[in-house]
């Protein structure tokens, strides 16, 4: 599995939702990315979710860990945390995405508001809503 790119993605809830980007191919992405040489997973999450939103987050509990399938024949390795807002939930958008939209989580589905969102990902945010609330990860 070492052998494919790694992306940490943050699934970050608060109020009921879940915070969705949306990617070049237009579909939904959770933000994250990969980590630089010798980068620790966490601060390198921390550091992707503030560059891509403007958001502080805390980061919590590991999720999901699956391959994904980017394009044809082309994976990516998706480590995914649960995540807390550190801060206010006023997104300032990065290039690097199109737009941004705390999804509530009654829409969610692989074609959640419209767009696909990855199974894989889709997993990730479930395995966090159904959590019981925990001091490291639970909604804001």
């Amino acid at each position: 599995m070492n052998a494919h790119p790694l992306s940490v993605k943050a699934v970050v809830l608060h109020q009921g939702r879940v915070l969705l980007l949306v990617n070049e191919r237009d579909e939904w992405d959770l933000p994250g990315g990969r980590p630089e040489a010798g980068e620790d997973h966490r601060a390198a999450l921390a550091r992707e979710v503030f560059e891509e939103t403007g958001l502080g987050v805390e980061i919590g509990a590991l999720l999901d860990e699956h391959l994904f399938e980017v394009l044809p024949q082309r994976f990516v390795r998706i480590v995914a945390y649960g995540c807390t807002l550190a801060g206010n939930a006023d997104i300032v958008l990065s290039d690097e995405h199109s737009a941004a939209h705390w999804l509530p989580f009654d829409q969610l589905g692989l074609s959640a508001a419209g767009r696909r969102l990855p199974a894989g990902y889709l997993g990730a945010i479930r395995q966090l809503i159904d959590q019981p609330a925990s001091p490291s990860v639970r909604e804001v």
